[in-house]
């Protein structure tokens, strides 16, 4: 899975990859060269006294030195430039694929694992990308070159390579293997941590009011504990690694010294030659160290690019034609042919064979108890949703079939719970259409009844928003977000119970300027409140996702016992008629 990840993404920076290999190629050799050069000084200037040799020789080991130094700082900078960019690329493949994503699949993964999988797991797979180029491509080169030019040196005394290298290769990688399901393990504990902790700032309000403060408290005691034991168990395997490491090198050293003697005493090798195996040996054992290090990282990012491969192999539900419509003069009328959605795996559908018609310069308004498919209905339209069943259609043509800018164009959509941007006033009221002028702006705002505490504000349309706009009320945010979709002047206007959070008075003044301002447009409303959509041209009564009345209110007063349930649940009867 991570040779899947990082095979296409690395395909743009082949050359700079081949730079990368060519220069630890040439720094390894350096390195590996060194200590055949420091042997010949110790035993062809030191030990006879030539100090010319020594002299030559030296600055011979001072030349491969510097070359050594830059070849490593160039792959190092060169390197670290790759993994940065592969980086950057993977959270931009990942972040495009989440736009692309319906509400069906944002659901499946749910945002703290979409943010997750944007950050940590790319920074994990970026991080083994850098340490790739700066660690492992010398390491087989550096093990490799130093067993050769240790069997150079004494081939008799090689013959401890092949009992050290197998017994280091065995302990780490019995280690490495235990540590995988950990690293999985820990990738899920901070996903819980971050939805505790989104629920919990998202939440604070609801928390407080509650007193809850202390349940809350334990709730992410316990997911940081869980996650604290995952990494503890990690980090006890790191730490029996590295000791066994460096046992494993230290009691090499002793052997080599111990046979290198032997066989110095007997005359069948030289000192220099003794320490130049010596010198072999150590950098076999810390390329081999190096492998080592890689190895812990591997598992962790394999895990992280097994999470992302998810995200990015998921296909939205909400596909594009290849030849979708782009281009075309849009009235707004919009008809639901026996609609129906079901979520997959689902029992039962949400929406079941929904039809209804909503004409330009007309109100249709939808009403129904709880859970009844209303906001699925209208999230039909904009296609954040795709019918299973049915069609819906656009001046006769299936959503479908509409490029997804003509389809932003035509339909204006307010939803159940408004969002507003980090940035200020304007900046999100042009959302939808930045090249709004001032003056439409606040026009839009003075039809959602939202111009005077827009005013009250510090700067006015400059005031500064917060994320989610926590820094206004309820029914302000209501009202802007209201004040965004006209601004956006679309054909279609979809309102799901976005007057629900106004006081009647400012619901009523609301409603009447928007009859004037939605004359020649499509006006779709989902309302709770039988005060905001009694005057409608056509109400349509929705229960358990099916069609049990369409009429007006006068009309569905008299024949339709649902909707009269609805309405006798908040109006006495004279209120009613």
């Amino acid at each position: 899975m991570l040779l899947r990840l990082l095979r296409p993404a690395l395909r743009p920076y082949r050359t700079t990859v081949v730079w990368v290999v060519l220069l630890q190629l040439l720094q390894s050799l350096a390195t590996l060269y060194l200590p055949t050069l420091n042997a010949d000084i110790i035993d062809n200037g030191v030990v006879t006294g030539d100090t010319g040799y020594i002299v030559r020789v030296g600055g011979l080991m001072l030349a491969v030195t510097l070359v050594q130094v830059a070849c490593a700082v160039v792959a190092v900078y060169l390197g670290a430039r790759v993994a940065m960019a592969l980086g950057r690329d993977i959270r931009a493949a990942v972040f495009g694929q989440v736009q692309e994503f319906s509400a069906r699949e944002v659901g499946r993964f749910g945002a703290p694992s979409l943010i997750t999988r944007t950050t940590n797991d790319v920074q994990q797979v970026q991080m083994l990308v850098l340490m790739t180029f700066t660690l492992m491509v010398a390491a087989p080169i550096m093990a490799l070159g130093g067993v050769i030019m240790a069997m150079r040196q004494d081939v008799p005394l090689s013959g401890l390579l092949l009992v050290i290298v197998p017994v280091l290769m065995v302990a780490v990688l019995a280690i490495v293997r235990r540590m995988r399901p950990l690293f999985r393990a820990m990738q899920e504990r901070i996903d819980q941590v971050n939805r505790l902790l989104r629920e919990q700032i998202s939440g604070i309000r609801v928390i407080r009011a509650f007193v809850r403060d202390r349940y809350e408290q334990e709730r992410f005691a316990r997911a940081n504990d869980e996650l604290m034991t995952v990494s503890l168990g990690v980090g006890r395997l790191m730490a029996l690694m590295f000791p066994l490491v460096l046992l494993v090198i230290n009691v090499s050293s002793v052997a080599v010294l111990w046979f290198g003697a032997l066989r110095i005493d007997s005359g069948a090798m030289q000192i220099g030659a003794l320490t130049a195996f010596l010198t072999y040996l150590l950098q076999i054992l810390m390329a081999v160290m190096m492998a080592t290090f890689m190895f812990v990282m591997v598992p962790r990012a394999e895990v992280c690019a097994e999470r992302i491969e998810e995200v990015l192999a998921t296909p939205t539900s909400v596909v594009v034609d290849a030849d979708a419509i782009a281009d075309r003069a849009m009235l707004g009328h919009l008809e639901l042919r026996g609609a129906g959605f079901q979520y997959p795996g689902a029992e039962s559908p949400v929406l079941c064979d929904v039809s209804l018609v909503a004409r330009p310069g007309q109100t249709t308004a939808i009403i129904g108890s709880t859970g009844s498919g209303k906001t699925t209905l209208l999230n039909l339209v904009p296609r954040l949703f795709d019918a299973t069943a049915g069609a819906v259609l656009l001046d006769g043509v299936d959503v479908r079939r509409l490029a997804p800018e003509l389809l932003a164009r035509t339909v204006g959509l307010v939803p159940q719970k408004p969002y507003l941007f980090t940035g200020t006033i304007a900046s999100n009221l042009r959302f939808g259409r930045p090249d709004a002028s001032d003056d439409e702006l606040w026009h839009a705002l003075e039809v959602a009844q939202a111009r005077e505490f827009v005013e009250a504000m510090p700067g006015g349309l400059d005031a500064p928003v917060a994320q989610g706009g926590t820094n206004v009320s309820g029914g302000q945010r209501q009202r802007l977000a209201i004040a965004r979709a006209l601004v956006h002047r679309p054909q279609l206007y979809l309102f799901d119970d976005s007057f629900s959070a106004l006081d009647y008075a400012t619901d009523a003044a609301l409603r009447a300027a928007l009859v004037q301002e939605t004359a020649n447009a499509t006006v779709v409303v989902v309302a709770q409140r039988v005060g905001t959509i009694r005057d409608a041209d056509c109400i349509v009564v929705l229960d358990e996702g099916l069609v049990v009345g369409r009429g007006t209110h006068r009309e569905l007063m008299a024949d339709n016992e649902t909707y009269r349930e609805i309405v006798l649940s908040q109006l006495t009867e004279q209120e009613a008629a």
